[in-house]
């Protein structure tokens, strides 16, 4: 990997970046089965797929943590943002209906015509993402405990402390593509929004 420049980073896949904190996981699954950490943020059985023109972030973190739920334990990569603001986003979940087969919910909001999408106190829980970054003012390596420039680990998150992190003072993401199981905000104010239901699968990406 080239040095970190202090003045921003560019890199072409977001993936790049996810590979610390995903590893960094390992542990908690360790911790979780030990009984050292309790899971109690309860997740769904199924994900989700969100996609996403441009994303504009100011305060942003990013650590490895345990999302839980009756469908066992999921690793993932917390990205937390203070502010954010999203341009055609796109949201969907397949549920597998019995007898009836697969129904798939979608989300469209801040496409043309509507203003962009906001958020404060966004946390997105991820296990795959990718995109076209741009980080201004990077630290990598930073105990998740000690982060400044984001919002800090989100309160029932679990992770292990002092554990691998990295932050900056603002981002830009662009052709975002990501798999989560979770997504958290102070407030999501969606301008714009349309929502479908329909049978069969109808993903966003």
């Amino acid at each position: 990997m080239e040095s970190v420049a202090r003045g921003g980073t560019r890199w072409k896949r977001f993936a790049v970046v996810m590979v610390p904190s995903v590893a960094a996981t390992a542990a908690i699954g360790v911790a979780l089965s030990q009984g050292a950490l309790a899971a109690s943020f309860s997740v769904s059985g199924q994900q989700f797929k969100v996609t996403a023109k441009e994303l504009d972030g100011t305060g942003f973190v990013q650590y490895g943590a345990m999302d839980s739920g009756k469908s066992g334990n999921h690793p993932v990569a917390v990205v937390g943002l203070e502010e954010a603001t999203i341009t055609n986003l796109c949201q969907s979940v397949v549920v597998p209906v019995p007898v009836f087969g697969d129904v798939s919910m979608t989300l469209k909001a801040g496409g043309k015509g509507s203003p962009k999408v906001e958020a404060k106190k966004l946390y997105i829980d991820a296990d795959d993402l990718k995109a076209n970054a741009t980080f201004n003012k990077v630290d990598i390596g930073v105990s998740v405990d000690r982060t400044t420039k984001g919002p800090g680990p989100a309160a029932n998150d679990k992770y292990v402390p002092d554990s691998f992190a990295q932050q900056a003072e603002s981002v830009n993401f662009t052709d975002v593509k990501q798999r989560a199981w979770a997504t958290t905000a102070g407030t999501f104010k969606l301008s714009g929004l349309a929502m479908s239901v329909k049978k069969g699968k109808h993903e966003c990406y």
